[in-house]
């Protein structure tokens, strides 16, 4: 469904991504982990085409996504950055509107669109909220009104960078068990910038984990969560469990000579 072939990113302050060959399969839930500034959310701006490699392409259903209409690849694909303006003096309902553009034939809604924002609505349980300003809404209710918004696009692959960043923990399970809902009733392809390793070892299919810019390791989290990855990529002692076939991990202390204090 989604592939990247030889991506190679350069920014002015030496950083660069090389990514050789990824591929996303049909209805998959992938977290990319990895330290701060290993290319995690560059990796999803290229998928996502808001950046344009120096080198290599992202192969959309067998199209090079570069050679695509922007409205084609948004019927297909729909991107939540990280930061959004929770300002903005729209309710809830106009907002998720927004995610219909890629679809109008004309400047108004049609019927259909009125009913996939309804709908959009009913599966992210904001059906209530229509009418509510967005500023006025706590932390999670606003982060299941933008991905709302990206769900009334009626994308195949929807792509989320940090999307529990700021919020407490009962929010952010909030936002994950909406997620996985995404995927398991809509066989929605799911690709997110994820922080928390444990929630994305509960939340995935794989893991894909990044280092200076390039994929060190990618497999189911069972696999991906060991000792030698926590040493390798993070520099720290880990211990992993098993419970209910999921993989989780406790940090030990930290590696003095890798953070010397």
């Amino acid at each position: 469904m989604l592939q990247t072939k030889q991506l190679s990113f350069r920014q002015p302050t030496s950083f660069t991504l090389q990514v050789e060959d990824l591929h996303i399969k049909k209805g998959e839930i992938v977290s990319l982990i990895g330290p701060n500034g290993s290319g995690k959310s560059t990796l999803l701006r290229l998928i996502s085409r808001l950046i344009k490699p120096q080198q290599g392409n992202v192969v959309l259903d067998g199209h090079d996504i570069y050679s695509l209409k922007s409205v084609d690849v948004a019927k297909k694909l729909a991107m939540l950055p990280q930061m959004q303006d929770h300002q903005m003096d729209v309710t809830v309902r106009e907002l998720i509107e927004f995610g219909r553009s890629p679809h109008r034939k004309g400047r108004g809604m049609s019927q259909e669109d009125h009913d996939i924002v309804a709908w959009a609505m009913g599966v992210t349980k904001l059906e209530h909220y229509a009418n509510r300003l967005l500023p006025s809404l706590s932390g999670g209710e606003r982060q299941r009104a933008w991905i709302a918004m990206a769900v009334a696009q009626r994308p195949d692959i929807l792509l989320l960078d940090e999307p529990t960043t700021f919020l407490d923990i009962a929010h952010q399970l909030e936002v994950m068990e909406l997620v996985h809902e995404l995927n398991e009733t809509l066989g929605m392809t799911i690709v997110m910038v994820l922080h928390d390793i444990n929630q994305a070892a509960q939340y995935s299919d794989r893991l894909v984990v990044l280092k200076n810019g390039t994929i060190q390791y990618d497999g189911i989290p069972q696999c991906v969560l060991c000792r030698e990855m926590f040493q390798s990529i993070f520099e720290i002692d880990a211990e992993i469990y098993q419970q209910n076939g999921r993989a989780f991990f406790t940090p030990q202390r930290l590696n003095k000579e890798a953070y010397p204090l």
